[in-house]
């Protein structure tokens, strides 16, 4: 006999009227090991716990991503990069007053209590404070990091639709937060501010020139 695939379930979310009760049911998923399906900025996101090395190895075999390929994590307040990181330069702390929550994602270098399989053994760790109200409320429901890396098999392109998931993303979730079609665009800014003078990995949503800007200026 063939075993049906089981298919997780779906709430369905209006980030301009919020219910609580739904974002808390999601991050009860995500605090008891699960993988969900979020809205992070326009695209759909795959979250789990950051510090939970079981739900991260999940993700990474959900998306089918290479080992040696870090995930980025979202968080909800500064104060969480204190279990994060190792410390937060002058530079980090300029970008974030300027551009968190918003499009920028930097990279510190790594605390010493992450799970190496979040890191891929880089040593390094992507964070952002999104802007999508979801994300946003997701994170602080959480009390945590969550992962916040494309909902799609690695090579594929991502999705802005719940309905254009890929089925074998679909039915490895625990649940999916909708909240219809998300906005297209560029992904995020991805800063790293590890050496003396911050460099740009990554041109997104935020010009360099924008960036350098709020480092630079004043000093």
């Amino acid at each position: 006999m063939i075993k049906k695939q089981r298919s997780p379930k779906i709430l369905q979310v209006d980030p301009l009227n919020l219910r609580h009760d739904l974002i808390n049911e999601a991050a009860l998923v995500i605090i008891n090991g699960g993988v969900i399906s979020f809205p992070t900025r326009h695209l759909y996101g795959l979250g789990a716990d950051a510090f939970n090395t079981d739900a991260v190895n999940r993700v990474f075999e959900i998306k089918r991503r290479p080992e040696d390929k870090p995930l980025l994590v979202l968080i909800n307040k500064q104060y969480d990069l204190t279990r994060l990181v190792r410390n937060v330069p002058y530079a980090a702390t300029r970008i974030m007053e300027r551009f968190w929550p918003g499009a920028v994602t930097i990279v510190f270098k790594a605390g010493d209590t992450l799970p190496v399989n979040l890191t891929a053994g880089t040593d390094r760790i992507g964070v952002r404070m999104p802007e999508h109200p979801v994300a946003l409320a997701l994170t602080n429901a959480v009390q945590g990091p969550i992962t916040a890396t494309s909902a799609n098999i690695t090579g594929y392109s991502g999705c802005s639709l719940v309905s254009d998931l890929d089925p074998k993303i679909i039915y490895k979730l625990d649940l999916i937060l909708d909240v219809g079609a998300l906005k297209g665009g560029i992904g995020s800014t991805v800063v790293d501010v590890t050496a003396s003078s911050p460099r740009i990995l990554r041109e997104g949503a935020v010009s360099a020139k924008d960036i350098f800007s709020a480092v630079f200026q004043d000093r």
